[in-house]
């Protein structure tokens, strides 16, 4: 049984699920560094499978208009079993609870089709927005 929290994680059991991703190698986050990411977030939430942690999600935002989502991982062992669509779920819910105007998403190309289901869109290519290398 799954077991959802919006409560702040453990930092290793954190570390340990975020490094399931490949992300670290460009990151180089220490586990300090992770947590201290997630614990000043406007809004984080987390899923169990018992005492593992096996998702995770995260915004950033400013309280009024803009939101953006960020960390959603899920372990490779319980993706494509609805863990994944839950944590957007509870993401979601938040943002339109707390009334935000505009929500965004950095993610993985390779997982667009999972979020348009959820109803995301792509940027089109002449669309405004950039990202400092």
């Amino acid at each position: 049984m799954i077991r959802y929290t919006d409560e702040l994680c453990d930092p290793t059991l954190l570390m340990s699920l975020f490094e399931t991703t490949g992300w670290n190698a460009k990151y180089k986050l220490t586990t300090e560094e992770l947590h201290q990411a997630f614990e000043q977030s406007w809004y984080h939430t987390f899923a169990y499978d018992g005492e593992r942690l096996v998702a995770s999600g995260r915004v950033i935002c400013d309280g009024v208009v803009h939101a953006l989502i960020l960390d959603v991982i899920v372990h490779p062992s319980l993706q494509t079993q609805g863990v994944g669509r839950e944590i957007m779920q509870r993401i979601i819910a938040h943002c339109r609870h707390q009334k935000i105007r505009d929500i965004q998403l950095f993610s993985a190309r390779d997982k667009a089709g999972f979020y348009n289901k959820l109803g995301f869109r792509e940027r089109p290519l002449n669309a405004p927005g950039m990202e400092y290398a």
